[in-house]
């Protein structure tokens, strides 16, 4: 049986999490068990291998890392959790189209378990809520295996996005699991949303097969606001 490690390393900041999943993905043999990663960053703006810079508007004192997953631009800061999935798509038997349909349908999930509707769109990768997105997905594939995944905005800045083009698209709005929540329901934390997405996670990515087991969780004080 695969085993999956499910870790909680609270925020980190953004170029050691890249630089250690690549490093992860480059070690990894056929024994390594699969990892997701539940965290956040201090602000940034990453560009995928098709970000132009124009999409780029104004990042101010935010830095900017260009990395090796795909997509355009965009930001990623406290109160959007980050989902990294470090997975052996061979024995999931998954597709990286399978993948990305995977991460899409469980940030779909998870959001109508707080009763919001959201939808995908054609030829425009994440997830949305009335065309205002919600969730953001960029992967890279080496050898078989995945790293990077998906934010989902739960609780950040409102204006997080005012510097950039969310994903290469001029006017395109974002919209955050907290807008959302029925009247009187309790605002969901980080924490809330990385143990709720987590079974939609393991149905859709074909992950129910594996032997769970989860590191310590470190959620600093911040990651839970």
């Amino acid at each position: 049986m695969s085993k999956l490690i499910v870790r909680t390393p609270g925020q980190m900041d953004y170029l050691p999490a890249y630089n250690a999943m690549q490093a992860f993905t480059v070690a990894r043999t056929e024994s390594t068990a699969h990892e997701i990663w539940f965290t956040e960053h201090p602000p940034v703006i990453t560009l995928g291998t098709n970000a132009k810079p124009e999409h780029i508007l104004d990042s101010g004192d935010t830095p900017v890392v260009q990395t090796d997953r795909g997509g355009q631009v965009t930001w990623h800061g406290p109160g959007q959790l980050m989902v990294y999935l470090m997975l052996d798509l061979k024995p999931l038997k998954l597709t990286v189209k399978g993948l990305v349909q995977g991460m899409e349908s469980a940030a779909i999930g998870l959001l109508a378990s707080y009763g919001i509707t959201a939808q995908c769109r054609a030829g425009a990768p994440g997830v949305y809520v009335d065309e205002r997105k919600i969730a953001s997905l960029g992967v890279r594939v080496k050898h078989g295996c995945s790293y990077h995944g998906m934010a989902i905005n739960v609780c950040n800045e409102v204006d997080a996005f005012a510097g950039i083009n969310p994903c290469g698209y001029p006017g395109l709005t974002t919209i955050r699991i907290n807008d959302l929540l029925t009247a009187g329901t309790a605002a969901k934390t980080l924490r809330d949303v990385g143990n709720d997405v987590l079974p939609f996670l393991l149905q859709h990515l074909k992950l129910n097969q594996c032997e769970l087991s989860a590191s310590v969780n470190r959620w600093s004080d911040a990651t839970t606001n």
